[in-house]
This record gives structure tokens, C-alpha cells and sequence, in this order.
């Protein structure tokens, strides 16, 4: 039987490395990422329209109000319906 085959046993020497320190990515003060909070669609409005500023103000006071990072289009639906657009 080929070596490569073999299982280990309890005499087999064990490799160590060093430990590898945890990093918590979902932390905003990881020491490899700037502060920020990502945004779902853009962390900037200075290219939009006023109204379309409005809007993406809207639904960031939406989302920071209701503790969401992302939302969905009924959720949107009623954000615009909330700044009097009527269909």
C-alpha cells in the first residue's frame, strides 16, 4: 500500500504554525479598513439631482431609523409615497 494512502495515527509528527490573529471584519474599527459604513447604493449624492438627493437622503433616514442596511422595494415604495409621489 502506497504511503499517500496511509491514515495518521497518534505517532505521526503534527506540523505547527503560528497562530493566525482573528480580525472581526464586521467590526467598523478593523485595523485593515477605514471607518465606514457601507451603503447600498451609493456613499455619496453630490452627482444627483435635488430630487433625487431628497430621495437618497430619504431613504438613508429610512434605513439608519430602522436599523437597516439594505431595503426592499416595497420598503422604497413607501420612503416615496412618504415625500408625496403619487402615481
Amino acid at each position: 500500500m502506497s504511503a499517500a494512502l496511509e491514515t495518521p495515527t497518534l505517532d505521526a509528527p503534527v506540523l505547527t504554525q503560528s497562530p493566525i490573529p482573528f480580525i472581526d471584519r464586521r467590526s467598523p474599527l478593523a485595523a485593515d479598513s477605514p471607518f465606514r459604513e457601507r451603503r447600498q447604493f451609493t456613499n455619496s449624492h453630490e452627482e444627483l439631482t435635488p430630487e433625487a438627493a431628497e430621495l437618497a437622503r430619504a431613504i438613508d433616514g429610512y434605513k439608519l431609523t430602522h436599523r437597516r442596511r439594505f431595503i426592499d422595494f416595497e420598503e422604497m415604495l413607501g420612503v416615496i409615497k412618504s415625500l408625496g409621489y403619487r402615481k
